[in-house]
Order: C-alpha cells, then structure tokens, then sequence
C-alpha cells in the first residue's frame, strides 16, 4: 500500500471515529443565544446570571464563542409576540425562556429554531410537547409539578394555621397555564374545608387594590401563585401582606423577599440545568428527542421572622422539613 493510499484511510477512519458534535461546531463559530423573559431584566438577573455561569462552566464563553440575545416584557405579556419575532428574526441558534407563557409565544413564531424551557407549567397539558419522553417537536427543557406545588401549600398552611377558613388566591389571570394549578389549589382547599376566593393582578398597578379587596373578604391568608409577574414582585407582595397581616405561602423565592412559607422546585437550579439542554442542542441535539425533566431539589422556606410578626407559631412538624428557616 503506497503512503498516498495510507494517508487517505486514516483520515476516512479518524472522521467516522469523531462525534457527530465535531461536525456541528464549526472552527471560530459564535452560537446566538435568545433569551425571552416574560418580566423585568431586574427581577431575573439572578435566575439569568445562573444559566449564564453554567454555560461558562460548559466552555461558553460570552462575547467569544457565545452571545446572549436578551428580551424583556416588563412584565407586559402583550409584548410576547413582537419580542418572540424579534429573536427569530436575529437568527438565534437556540432561545432559552421561562414559563408557559413565553414558551407558547415562541412556538407560534419558529418551528424550527429550537426552545428550552428553563422553567414551565405542565408542558404537555400546555401542548407545548408531545411527552416528557419524547417531546416531539422543537421544544424541551424543564418543567414543573405546578397542580400538585399548589395542593402541597395549601396543606402546610393549614398545618400551621389550623383555624383557616378562607384563603386568597393571587394570581394573573392572563397565564393561562395555571387554570389546572388552581383547579388544584380549589380541591385541596376544599378537601380541608376551606373557603378559596380569587384575586387577579395583570400588572403592577393591580396590587394594591387586590391586597385592599382581600382584607374586606377577611381573608386569612394569601396563596400567591407561580406566575413571571408575581416572581418578579415578591417584595412588593410580601410588603402588602405584610402591611395587611396576611400570612402568605407561594414560591420558595417568596419566603426569602418576607412571605411566611415558600415550597416548590428549586428556580435557580433550574436555570443552571437548563444551559445543558442549550449545551445539547448547540452541539447537534434535536430538542425533539431530548427528554423534559422535572425538578430533583425542592426546598421549603420557613420565614419565622414573619411568623413571629403575624403572631403565628410555626409546628415542629413543619420545621424539621424546612431547607432553611429565616430569623
């Protein structure tokens, strides 16, 4: 065999021996990164610094082999569809959003550029894949237990505060994703005989006057649901019920800005694990044969600071199972 001749098949073999992500990341290429946040560039730059920290961890580096495209509603979701065009149309290689409103706007304006979900209601109930297994579509990413998070703190609550009767539900009416959470929340609400009444806030000027009308119910407490609008108003939330002596229960995050309990899925793990699905995609992946995962880290949060405040004694029952409880 003349050396010609074992130069050639040495190449041919080293080719069919390297992984199809070789092909797909060409020499020098710098990967496009969207990013639509259904609220303020403020209230999730600790869930965006997470993603983005991971992605560095995966040998991203920003500005060199990774650019970030970066849209915000401020918490306007009538903004959704134009910003949802907005990436498709910068020729993003991958877009990263969080929660089902944002996901649904994507998907109605790119079949094709493929979307991870950092964070998402019920993604197949939502129609946004065809399963958790096998997604099917050019969605995947991570997706949360939203009927059964909300069931969950309706039970604590009521373990900590025996005599409840009636329960405020906040939420934003305009995510529709939460309709089977709060068909949830009204069953386990019932089941414990308890009074559940809706108030609705769409934007920030909605709040006060929600926190007004459910001190003329007699509310005894405020469920807050798991909407962009209300996770990136947490403080303002936990203020008002503060204000109005209203023991609240929602998100983990809301127990950190001053609620008095928080349960649900870890959100900042979340994000960092999202950057492997964009890590998978970027590398030659299809999104539509990438498993959704749901989330393996949740975390109770106990405020006893504001127990204390409202006057309320927090069960050892419910303290040995808190991640962490604030003084």
């Amino acid at each position: 065999m003349n050396q010609r001749r074992r130069l050639l098949l040495a190449v041919g073999a080293s080719a069919l021996a390297a992984p199809f992500s070789s092909f797909s990341q060409p020499q020098g290429k710098v990967w496009r990164v969207g990013f639509l946040g259904t609220a303020t560039a403020a209230g999730y730059a600790t869930r965006l610094a997470a993603l983005k920290l991971s992605l560095r961890e995966l040998g991203y580096a920003e500005g060199k082999n990774i650019v970030f495209e970066e849209r915000w509603t401020d918490n306007n979701n009538a903004r959704l569809p134009q910003l949802a065009g907005e990436l498709v149309r910068a020729r993003c290689d991958v877009i990263v959003t969080s929660g089902t409103p944002g996901t649904l706007a994507l998907k109605g304006a790119t079949a094709t550029i493929p979307i991870v979900m950092a964070t998402s209601g019920d993604a197949v109930r939502a129609g946004l894949v065809a399963s958790l297994a096998r997604p099917g579509g050019n969605v995947t990413g991570l997706t949360f237990f939203g009927p059964e998070l909300y069931a969950k703190r309706v039970e604590m609550l009521k373990e900590v505060m025996p005599h409840i009767k009636v329960l405020a539900h906040l939420r934003n009416p305009d995510n529709l994703a939460y309709q089977t959470s709060f068909a949830e929340a009204e069953q386990a609400a019932a089941s414990l005989k308890l009074k559940l009444l809706t108030f609705e806030v769409r934007n920030m000027n909605d709040f006060d006057a929600a926190f007004v009308a459910m001190a003329k119910a007699h509310v005894d407490a405020v469920l807050v649901a798991q909407d962009s609008l209300l996770t990136s108003n947490h403080d303002k939330i936990a203020a008002l019920a503060a204000k109005h002596r209203l023991p609240a229960v929602g998100a983990p995050e809301l127990a950190e800005a001053g609620g008095m309990l928080g349960y649900g899925g870890n959100t900042l793990d979340l994000f960092r694990r999202s950057a492997t699905y964009v890590d998978k995609i970027l590398k030659g992946a299809k999104p539509a044969d990438i498993p959704v995962e749901r989330p393996i880290k949740f975390d109770l949060i106990i405020n006893m600071k504001t127990a204390k405040a409202l006057g309320i004694k927090i069960p050892n029952s419910i303290l040995v199972r808190a991640e962490k409880v604030i003084e």
